[in-house]
């Protein structure tokens, strides 16, 4: 049987889009912070991903508990639903996708409660032998359930707290001297809104998360081999501008670093492995900002950048367009994206587009993803440019 490891690792390195830490010929040394369960970071709705994957600091919708919790008492609402479905890395594979449904409710003008279920469908993968035999196939998959608490401090300012339940299905069975399982993780998130936004609805808005802040996760009863989730601060701002009653425009930054160690420079040394690995959870959060092998310039190139932009006409239809970019030494995940949204009374749809860039080994793995969310406010359409 091949190797299970090689194929976690394979997983892994796949649907997280980067392909580009395995070129031969590189100017600059190339080292990926690495996490398990990366479907986490996975962006599913249609409106975040038409800009850029814009949205810490965004106007609250269905899907603002994966963004930001504080935002979601401020939703014009009572409440909402969203359903989402992305064809991931639909140049690569073909039956590899996330699905996801969010939704949210408000007990009042101060507080809310939110959740979410994400599901990651990996497609089916062929095991065979050493001889290159047909052993038996295996659909890898993974989970994650959320919940949340959210409550305004004031009109311009809230906090949001929430849990999460995380499992992860990539192989089962013996290889490579080691017995492969399912594994799970549970997590929090932490939350902060600012909303600057006058009666107008024109103004700065700001957000900070720590998300995924949550235990280790292991696919063998093996203790040294645990694995970091995807731990993550946010940072985001954005600004809006109503220019009348039918048009108003937002455009914003969004800026995110792993809280995870960043791996010892190729080639490590079996102390500095160990020492990788070893590194509690907890501490791995603040010693993450200074342990670069390069040190801080390294360190710069580990926060990721969103930019992104949204038009509303008449409150019914949108257009929106972003940029993502990491640095080539980190994952090389940079494209343009753009969006539509259509809104009529209780129910919207939008739609994004991830556009091709490069050719051949430079081009992106996940150009032409396209992605869908459906939408369902409770309690009529009014402020479509605050509820998606």
């Amino acid at each position: 049987m091949r190797s299970t490891a090689l194929r976690l690792t394979a997983l892994i390195l796949i649907f997280s889009g980067i392909t580009q830490i395995i070129k031969a010929q590189s100017a600059q040394p190339i080292n990926v912070v690495t996490t398990a369960v990366p479907f986490l970071r996975i962006s599913a709705d249609a409106r975040a991903a038409g800009m850029g994957d814009l949205g810490v600091a965004t106007s609250p919708d269905a899907n603002g508990g994966f963004w930001n919790l504080a935002k979601v008492p401020y939703n014009v609402t009572k409440g909402g639903i969203s359903a989402s479905y992305t064809p991931w890395l639909k140049d690569i594979l073909n039956d590899v996708y996330l699905a996801s449904v969010a939704g949210y409710y408000k007990f009042d003008e101060v507080q809310a409660i939110s959740g979410s279920l994400r599901y990651f469908s990996l497609g089916n993968i062929q095991f065979t032998d050493n001889l290159g035999n047909d052993l038996n196939t295996f659909r890898p998959r993974e989970l994650g359930v959320d919940v949340g608490y959210s409550r305004k401090l004031s009109e311009k300012s809230g906090i949001g707290v929430g849990l999460k339940y995380i499992y992860s299905n990539l192989a089962q069975g013996p290889a490579a001297g080691n017995n492969y399982k399912a594994a799970s993780a549970v997590a929090g998130d932490l939350a902060y809104f600012y909303n600057g936004h006058n009666d107008l609805g024109q103004g700065l808005a700001f957000g900070a998360v720590l998300s995924n802040l949550g235990s280790k996760i292991s696919y063998t009863d093996n203790a040294d081999q645990k694995d970091y989730i995807p731990a993550n601060l946010g940072l985001g701002t954005t600004y809006t501008r109503v220019f009348n009653s039918s048009n108003s425009l937002m455009f914003g930054v969004d800026v995110n670093k792993l809280l995870v160690p960043t791996p010892p420079a190729d080639p490590a040394t079996p102390e500095q492995l160990t020492a990788y690995r070893s590194k509690s959870v907890m501490s791995s959060w603040f010693t993450s900002f200074s342990d670069a092998p390069n040190g801080f310039s390294e360190e710069m190139k580990e926060f990721q950048i969103s930019v992104g932009a949204e038009y509303w006409y008449n409150n019914q239809f949108a257009l929106r367009t972003g940029y993502f970019y990491e640095d080539k030494t980190k994952g090389n995940r940079r494209y343009f994206s753009m969006g539509v949204g259509i809104k009529y009374q209780s129910f919207g749809l939008d739609f994004s587009y991830l556009i091709p860039s490069g050719s051949g080994v430079d081009r992106n793995p996940l150009s032409n993803t396209l992605r869908f969310s459906l939408h369902f406010a409770f309690d009529g359409g009014e402020g479509a440019t605050t509820t998606n």
